[in-house]
């Protein structure tokens, strides 16, 4: 084997390594850690489906009750945030690729860079919008309204954070497909007497088939693994009513008193089937229709 033959591997090989320390080991050893009763302090004692059992068909524990609310509030999150992000970013790119818009790079970076803001400072910044009594939201209404501990506002000020950061990445990923097409065939449907809504139905959803496959499926997973919006901004509260599956993962695993690592694993792997799922029957769908 000649050093031309080796070249791809010095490429391949460091993002491979940290790919199989970093993401596949810990992968496989917590699918193992599901079927274990473990406190992460002593060895790992083998349990089989017990823990499944316990969280998917144990009414009367606190597992099931967790399981089962936090997926249930994960599920309101993915509902709510999903379609926000999919549609504000797609509606920003095609406004942006108007001839009568200027600088558009200039309004392209603007919107993405709360992209690159950590969520901790991100709800810094939007915990002190939403303050009771310096927030500008308050004093622009005349309210005194407490947004984390009441709901619908709760779910408002968490959707909020989350479109505010998310919409960026999205609307760069559809806006370089939309900018490829041929601005010919734009001009031909005009001159042919179609109408904004047919040239974005016949020619814009056509020519971002695939990214809009691939953002809607990923923006769906990213959902599913929402942590630190509800934790900074809420707290998972009023009442629990934010308190997502993730939230309940952390807690068994690493938070006060003896770790439940073992219970926290199972739930983490219901959680990946559940997105690995859904992803399927996203993309199966998706691709069927626009076949």
């Amino acid at each position: 084997m000649n050093k031309k033959s080796l070249t791809p591997f010095f490429f391949v090989g460091p993002h491979l390594i940290l790919f199989i320390v970093f993401i596949l080991l810990p992968t496989i050893y917590g699918i193992y850690a599901s079927f274990t009763q473990w406190n992460l302090i002593n060895d790992p004692v083998w349990v089989g489906l017990a823990n499944y059992k316990t969280i998917l068909f144990n009414t009367e524990s606190t597992f099931y009750s967790q399981f089962m609310n936090g997926l249930k509030n994960t599920l309101i999150f993915v509902v709510l945030s999903v379609p926000v992000l999919i549609i504000i970013p797609l509606m920003i790119a095609v406004s942006l690729e108007h001839k009568k818009v200027k600088m558009k790079n200039v309004i392209q970076s603007i919107l993405y860079i709360p992209g690159l803001i950590s969520i901790s400072a991100a709800a810094l910044i939007w915990s002190l919008i939403f303050n009771k009594q310096l927030g500008i939201t308050n004093n622009i209404f005349g309210s005194e309204t407490v947004w984390a501990a009441n709901q619908p506002y709760a779910w408002l000020i968490i959707i909020v954070i989350t479109v505010w950061g998310g919409v960026g990445g999205n609307m760069i990923i559809y806006r370089a497909s939309i900018s490829g097409v041929s601005k010919d065939l734009y001009e031909s449907a005009e001159m042919d007497g179609a109408g904004p809504v047919r040239r974005f139905s016949s020619i814009t959803l056509p020519s971002i088939r695939f990214p809009l496959i691939y953002t809607f499926v990923m923006t769906t997973a990213g959902a599913f693994n929402v942590f630190g919006q509800p934790l900074m901004m809420t707290d998972g509260g009023p009442r629990q009513s934010t308190t997502v599956l993730m939230m309940y993962i952390r807690q068994l695993a690493f938070g006060h008193g003896e770790s439940i690592a073992g219970m926290a694993s199972a739930m983490a792997v219901l959680l990946g089937l559940v997105i690995l799922v859904i992803s399927a029957l996203q993309y199966y769908v998706m691709n069927r229709n626009a076949s």
